[in-house]
């Protein structure tokens, strides 16, 4: 007894420690502010403005079938997202990068705590190998997650310990509110359907191998599942009662060949995926093949048996995920619309539980295997912290050369391009060159380019006809945007996918070749450029003024329409 308090004493100084770390992680968000250098892909260049565009429309609560003018003419309320969804609710309680911050914060604590508790309850139970559950919690709570995926990966952990308990039969109230709260903070549809579907899998393998009709283990399932449903009915309405196309319906993703499709499979094993980035390559993945051969050579018992399938299920899913896109499904997907509509290759996401589990086993069976083990184990804790802490936001970005938060959306430089119009913004349309719509989006323009998962297929091919020329002249681009078409963009042949031409660019168009009528019909009547079109009155652009602010990182080239 003395022995199991010393033990929980000790790890309570480590989970302090852990803390302390945490709070040092995140400490740059609230120092630095819009000074911040965080995340520019499907961060900046979209969601955040989002979150704005439909803070400033008031149409959070908007019916089912409201439009948000200030996009496309009219993007559908349900391209937003729910408004039950926490983030939304923080991005109209709080300024953007306020509200940026504090998701953060939220997301890495209950992803420690999390992790933390399904190692102690189910995993890493030995009490002096507290070491274990402590630094492999805080390395999961600091791997770079998608921003406004929430908890839809790095709360799985906490949505396992939960399902698990009930599973044992030894739930308590936590459990269930647990099950109740997540969706609140996080994504069905980016998350929590193929954490749902894991589990009703687990479910029916108790039912076929163990007999066992668990009928609370199935009642958690479906509760959680129920309360998504309600809570995405936007999304549920939409799929259900399509008014019409959207531009997923021309979605084409199954177009890599075989050879293609077996490269794929090992980069997303050893490098994994931008939206869930484990940073599993040089510690992890070393540590998982150690303990593998290790234990190829001995009799296994429960917690061997356990690291295997997870060993196995990580490599399976890398599979799932790389065949998703071999040319072989696309008949298959050419007659079934849901297959176009819905990512099934995200079961990847549950990647980063499994692989911080399977870092969290594989360790537990090197600690107990005597000095050396313990020896490897804090070797590889640290270096793995030494790996999530230099892949900070802060350090990351800043040495990527990325734009600060102040100086991507530009409001004094925007704010005066709109005075120098001088007119309402809603009476006029504007699209981007070289730069991301989500700036002038995130700034109150009204613009007729965006960047959206979900729009009417109908925009799509009315927008094409505007840069029909552009596209003619690179295949990568035309087949970028037909076969997907998310980045509704002004896409110039010569500029290639490129949307952040910094004000220190070189770069100029010679040769723009857009349709200006079809642009003046849709409304349109300005572009941004982020760099100068020495071709625009033949193209039936007039240049009007150059705008540069010392805190922008763009020098905008405002054209008007002739």
């Amino acid at each position: 007894m003395e022995k199991i308090r010393k033990c929980w004493q000790e790890e309570k100084w480590h989970i302090w420690l852990a803390s302390i770390f945490l709070v040092i992680y995140v400490s740059p968000l609230f120092i630095l502010g819009e000074n911040s250098h965080i995340r520019v892909h499907d961060n900046l260049d979209s969601n955040i403005a989002w979150y704005k565009v439909l803070k400033d429309s008031g149409q959070l609560f908007g019916g089912i079938n409201s439009v948000i003018p200030q996009i496309i003419n009219g993007l559908p309320r349900y391209a937003f997202g729910t408004e039950f969804s926490g983030i939304e609710w923080l991005h109209n309680l709080f300024p953007p990068m306020v509200a940026f911050s504090i998701s953060q914060v939220i997301t890495r604590v209950f992803a420690f705590l999390g992790m933390y508790l399904l190692l102690k309850r189910h995993f890493v139970k030995l009490d002096e190998a507290f070491p274990i559950r402590v630094w492999v919690s805080l390395a999961f709570a600091l791997t770079p997650f998608w921003p406004s995926g929430m908890l839809s990966t790095l709360g799985m952990p906490l949505a396992l310990w939960a399902f698990l308990t009930i599973r044992d039969g030894k739930q308590t109230w936590k459990e269930w509110l647990t099950i109740v709260l997540l969706p609140f903070y996080s994504s069905f549809v980016l998350g929590f359907f193929f954490f749902l579907t894991a589990m009703g899998l687990l479910w029916l393998r108790d039912l076929i191998v163990k007999k066992r009709f668990n009928g609370m283990f199935l009642s958690g399932i479906a509760l959680m599942t129920v309360i998504y449903l309600l809570i995405e009915y936007r999304l549920v309405y939409s799929l259900i009662f399509p008014e019409e196309p959207t531009n997923r319906d021309e979605f084409v993703e199954s177009t890599l060949g075989f050879w293609s499709t077996f490269r794929l499979v090992f980069k997303n094993y050893f490098y994994g995926h931008t939206h869930v980035m484990t940073l599993h390559t040089y510690v992890i993945v070393p540590l998982s093949f150690l303990v593998f051969f290790f234990l190829k050579y001995r009799e296994k018992g429960l917690l061997d048996k356990r690291f295997l399938s997870l060993f196995i299920l990580n490599f399976v899913l890398s599979v799932w995920y790389a065949f998703w896109f071999y040319k072989g499904w696309a008949p298959l997907k050419a007659h079934v619309s849901l297959l176009r509509t819905f990512n099934f290759s995200r079961f990847h996401f549950l990647r980063p539980l499994i692989i911080y589990l399977m870092f969290a086993v594989g360790a537990y069976i090197l600690w107990k295997k005597g000095k050396w083990g313990k020896y490897i184990v804090g070797i590889c804790l640290a270096a793995q912290l030494v790996v999530v802490f230099s892949a900070n936001n802060e350090i990351y970005y800043r040495d990527a050369g990325t734009p600060t938060f102040k100086q991507f959306y530009a409001v004094e430089q925007f704010k005066e391009i709109a005075d120098y119009i001088g007119k309402p913004k809603s009476s006029y349309r504007v699209a981007s060159i070289g730069l991301h719509p989500a700036i002038a989006q995130y700034n109150g323009f009204y613009t007729l380019d965006t960047y959206n998962n979900f729009y009417p297929l109908s925009y799509k091919h009315q927008f094409r006809k505007i840069i029909a020329k552009e596209l003619d002249k690179s295949p990568s681009l035309k087949s970028y945007f037909d076969q997907w078409g998310g980045r509704c963009y002004l896409f110039v042949a010569e500029l290639g996918k490129h949307y952040e031409f910094k004000k220190t660019s070189k770069v100029q168009i010679h040769h723009l070749q857009l349709d200006m009528k079809v642009f003046k019909k849709m409304g349109g009547e300005y572009i941004f450029s982020s760099v100068p079109i020495l071709n625009a009155e033949e193209d039936g652009l007039h240049f009007k003024k150059a705008f540069d602010q010392k805190d922008s990182a763009w020098k905008i080239y405002l054209y008007q329409v002739k």
